[in-house]
């Protein structure tokens, strides 16, 4: 603890100094004070533990030291040192909570026990306080979650002792990006109020393996999309960012509403399963057009199995992967838990299996065993993943049924290309995907359309963009992430290339002609 003397006779200040061992009694001396005015500064200044002050100095009197740094907020002890017994003096110091009152010469073993009586106070106090603010948290804590769920008594909550005074909110959910992780999360709320460089900006409750932060204000909004925009969506691998998933809700303008956000953001959480390859970010803008619904009649029959089965049958790749396209949007606006579906895509591929062989039992095909095409699919974390597990299997199989034209080849390329165009697509995925060498398939394909790979892609995406610019319901940068650029200058450099314009031009351009 720090101690500060004051005394207008130095040879008074030096006998305190050395009259106790102020280190074993657990203190450090931080300053002295030589007159009234003096001692009042470094009290405000230093903020000591505990203050011996003699009651006479120049300047300032002793008690009118307490008085004034009471007043400037000053919530140490003071222990009066006074060459008087006066009565009236040592009535008033008690009335200013002074801590005791020693006549000189002081004794040792008295003000021995002065210190440590006060120390020991001023622990009593800090352990009362640490205590109250534990219970103060755990209670508002408790609020928080009532206001989540929506479960809040409204009326009677005190918005400003809450810290909730603000014109706006939003919910985050962050966890592992690693679903098999059960390593503490990093602490993205702590990130964040360093961003805000005000920790009343936003509140953190910790909900079962979910961390839930609760934005409060404009700005503490405006950095969280900063951040998602520079750092999160596309984090740079193996830093922290890139351990985190999240899910924000929409932004809400009253208490009472934050459950709203808080919803959107766990609907999302736990559609993690539709997710794109390496997607860290799901936000209110990610809700489905459409209200999720049960599963269609189509899916609950299996219609799906006979229709691969066909046309793996007949080599139709542009068919299947369409076929696929369509399950996968059909699933996606399904009302169902991700542990039905991927039960029930194991009984599609299943049921591929079981016609195929049906039909080509004469045939060695290529599937896993039943066992293990369950387990291969309940064991993947996102939709994609299984989707990609189908596509393989597939087109093993229909390699194994016959030898496909070159043809039939591009033509299913090309089409997944048109339906994957905002990928990060390479080559070599896709010859990996179609089974073909990434070198041969680069010649055929470029024979095939009349331009390499990378130049064909590029000129899917920019028709595309062509198309959204002619509409205003996005922005130029959105645009560019829309059809698969992450690089909202690197679009404009693409797009200036293929149109001779920029994106802003070429939206301008149609819009006047419009008009």
């Amino acid at each position: 603890m720090k101690l500060l003397i004051a005394d207008d006779e130095i040879d008074v200040r030096e006998g305190i100094r050395f009259l106790l061992d102020w280190a074993d009694l657990g203190f450090i001396i931080c300053g002295e004070g030589k007159n009234g005015a003096d001692t009042l500064e470094q009290i405000l200044k230093l903020q000591p533990d505990i203050v011996l002050l003699d009651i006479r100095m120049p300047k300032l009197s002793g008690l009118e030291v307490v008085r004034q740094a009471q007043e400037g907020g000053f919530l140490g002890k003071f222990i009066i040192l006074s060459g008087y017994s006066d009565f009236a003096y040592a009535q008033e110091a008690i009335h200013l909570g002074v801590t005791s009152y020693l006549t000189k010469p002081i004794e040792e073993e008295e003000l021995k026990k002065a210190v440590l009586e006060a120390k020991e106070s001023i622990l009593k106090e800090q352990q009362a306080q640490k205590k109250f603010l534990e219970y103060r948290d755990k209670a508002r804590d408790s609020i928080l979650k009532d206001i989540l769920y929506h479960k809040a008594n409204y009326p009677f909550l005190d918005y400003q002792d809450l810290m909730l005074e603000s014109s706006v909110f939003q919910v985050v959910l962050y966890t592992n990006y690693n679903q098999d992780s059960f390593q503490a999360a990093w602490d993205f709320a702590g990130i964040l109020r360093l961003a805000n460089k005000n920790h009343n900006s936003l509140d953190y409750v910790r909900l079962e393996r979910l961390h839930v932060i609760l934005l409060k204000g404009e700005f503490a909004l405006k950095r969280f999309q900063e951040l998602l925009a520079h750092y999160i969506t596309n984090p740079q691998k193996g830093s922290p960012l890139d351990s985190l998933f999240l899910a924000y809700g929409r932004p809400v303008y009253d208490v009472q509403d934050i459950h709203i956000s808080f919803e959107d953001a766990q609907f999302l959480m736990s559609r993690r399963f539709f997710c794109r390859f390496n997607q860290h970010v799901l936000g209110y803008t990610d809700m489905p057009g459409e209200r999720p619904k049960p599963l269609e009649q189509s899916l609950l029959e299996n219609t799906y199995s006979q229709r691969i089965s066909d046309y793996i049958q007949a080599g139709n790749r542009h068919m299947l992967q369409g076929t696929l396209e369509e399950l996968k949007q059909e699933l996606y606006l399904a009302n169902t838990e991700t542990s039905l579906l991927k039960h029930y895509l194991a009984d599609i591929m299943i049921q591929v299996k079981s016609n195929i062989q049906r039909t080509y039992g004469n045939i060695d095909l290529p599937f896993p065993g039943n066992a293990a095409i369950i387990s291969a699919i309940t064991e993947k974390y996102y939709l994609y993943e299984i989707l990609q597990f189908f596509t393989i299997q597939f087109e093993m199989s229909m390699n194994a049924i016959g030898s496909p034209t070159r043809e039939s080849v591009m033509d299913g390329i090309l089409e997944y290309i048109r339906r994957n165009y905002q990928e990060n697509l390479k080559l070599g995925a896709i010859a990996d995907l179609f089974g073909y060498n990434s070198s041969y398939l680069g010649k055929v394909f470029s024979k095939t359309t009349g331009k390499n790979f990378n130049a064909y892609v590029d000129g899917v995406r920019i028709e595309v963009s062509k198309s959204l610019l002619k509409e205003e319901d996005y922005k130029v940068y959105e645009i560019a992430q829309l059809v698969g650029y992450a690089n909202v200058d690197y679009f404009h450099k693409k797009f200036k290339k293929y149109v001779g314009m920029s994106p802003a031009e070429f939206r301008k351009q149609y819009l006047n002609q419009d008009e």
